[in-house]
C-alpha cells in the first residue's frame, strides 16, 4: 500500500517503516492535505482569503468545544491541544489552555478566537456546561453556516458567480443535513421543541415551511412529510425505509441495500464535492478538494484493516463520510468507495511564476 501511495504521497511517507500502522498512515495522508492546504491559503488573497478561511472554522468549532469538554472534567487542556485536528488550529489556541475555568474560557475565546462573532449574543459563559456541550457544538455552527451562506451571497468578489451558484447549493444541503439530523436525535432526549428549533440554520432547501414542521415533528414519521416536498431526502427515506414504520435507529442501520440515512447524506455530499470540479475558476473547488481528500485519510486505513482481516462490516463506521458505490459484496464496495475518492480527488499542483501567484488543482 505504501508503495501504491507513493506518487502522490512520497515524501510524506518516506520516514515511515515497510509496513506501517494504520494509524501512522493516516497521520501523514492528513499532514499532506494540511500542508497543501496551508500552502494555498498562504499565497492567497482577497476574497479567497477569506473563502479558506471560512473553510477553517468548523475545525474550529470542533477544537474549542473539545477544550471546553476537557475543562469540565479539570483535564490538562495542553494535552488535549494534541488531539485538536491542525486545520482547525489558530495561532492564539494556546492561549485557550491558560484558562482554569469555564468563565476564563469563556473570555479567552471571545478575544482570542475567530470564533467570537459565533459566541457572541447566542451563549454566555453559563450555557457552557457538559449537558449543554452538544447544543453549544450545533448553535456555533448554525452560526457558522449563516455566516458563511451570507457571505457568498453578498460579498462583492463572489456574488453572482459560479462560486456563489455552487457553495450555497452545498451550504443548503448540509443546512438542511442539520436540521433532519438534529430532529431525530432530539427524540428521546430532553430537549425542548422551541430549543431544537433555534438549533435549525435560517436557509437551506427546508426552510422555512420544512424546518417548521420539523420543529413540530414528534416522530421519524413526522420528519419524513416534512422533507417530502424535497424530492432528494423523500427518496433518501424511501430507500432506509424511515418514517414507514421505523423507528430512530435506522439512521444508523440498514435497509434492503445496507445503508443508512447517514450513508445516504454522506454520498450525497461526495457527490456534490464531485459535480464541484465540472465548473471552472469557482473557489468551490478549493472546498470539494479539501472534502474529498479528508475522505481519503478517513478510508484508506479502514480499507486496509478490512482487507487485512477480512472482517468487520464498513457500513457501521457512521462517522466516517465516504461515497458509497452500489454494493456487491463487502470487499468489492470498500474497494468501489475508496477508488471513488481517488478517482474524483485530483492532486493538488501549485504553480508559482515571479510576481504571480497561479493555483491549479489538477
Amino acid at each position: 500500500m505504501k508503495l501504491q501511495l507513493g506518487p502522490a504521497y512520497g515524501d510524506f511517507l518516506a520516514d515511515l517503516p515497510p509496513n506501517p500502522s494504520t494509524s501512522a498512515l493516516a497521520d501523514k495522508l492528513l499532514d499532506k492535505l494540511v500542508s497543501e492546504f496551508r500552502y494555498v491559503q498562504a499565497n492567497a488573497t482577497g476574497a479567497l482569503a477569506k473563502f479558506m478561511d471560512f473553510l477553517t472554522y468548523g475545525y474550529m468549532i470542533d477544537n474549542v468545544a473539545l477544550l471546553i469538554t476537557g475543562t469540565l472534567h479539570e483535564r490538562d487542556t495542553r494535552e488535549l491541544l494534541d488531539r485538536c485536528h491542525p486545520l482547525g488550529w489558530f495561532e492564539t489556541m494556546p492561549a485557550l489552555c491558560v484558562a482554569t475555568n469555564i468563565e476564563e474560557l469563556y473570555n479567552s475565546v471571545l478575544i482570542e478566537t475567530p470564533l467570537a462573532p459565533y459566541f457572541k449574543g447566542s451563549l454566555s459563559h453559563q450555557d457552557l456546561d457538559e449537558l449543554n456541550i452538544e447544543i453549544i457544538r450545533n448553535t456555533l455552527y448554525k452560526n457558522y453556516l449563516e455566516d458563511f451562506h451570507n457571505w457568498v451571497n453578498t460579498h462583492s468578489g463572489v456574488a453572482g458567480t459560479p462560486t456563489a451558484e455552487v457553495m450555497t447549493e452545498i451550504l443548503e444541503f448540509e443546512a438542511d443535513r442539520r436540521s433532519i439530523n438534529i430532529t431525530l436525535n432530539s427524540f428521546g432526549t430532553d430537549l425542548s421543541k422551541a430549543d431544537r428549533q433555534k438549533l435549525y440554520p435560517g436557509f437551506g432547501r427546508l426552510h422555512p415551511e420544512g424546518t417548521l414542521m420539523l420543529s413540530r415533528a414528534d416522530d421519524p414519521e413526522a420528519v419524513r412529510i416534512a422533507v417530502d416536498g424535497v424530492s432528494d431526502y423523500r427518496t433518501f427515506f424511501d430507500q432506509t425505509g424511515m418514517g414507514s414504520g421505523s423507528n430512530v435507529g435506522n439512521m444508523a442501520g440498514g435497509s434492503d441495500e445496507g445503508k443508512s440515512l447517514e450513508d445516504l447524506f454522506y454520498q450525497k455530499e461526495m457527490e456534490l464535492s464531485k459535480l464541484a470540479f465540472t465548473r471552472q475558476f469557482t473557489f468551490s473547488v478549493v472546498y470539494s478538494w479539501v472534502k474529498l481528500r479528508e475522505q481519503v485519510s478517513c478510508l484508506l486505513p479502514i480499507f486496509i484493516n478490512h482487507t487485512n482481516s477480512n472482517t468487520g462490516n464498513p457500513q457501521h463506521h457512521l462517522d466516517i463520510r465516504v461515497y458509497c458505490s452500489e454494493p456487491e459484496g463487502q470487499d468489492r464496495q470498500l474497494h468501489q468507495r475508496l477508488l471513488s475518492c481517488f478517482v474524483h480527488c485530483p492532486s493538488l499542483t501549485l504553480v508559482s511564476s515571479p510576481g504571480v501567484h497561479t493555483h491549479m488543482l489538477a
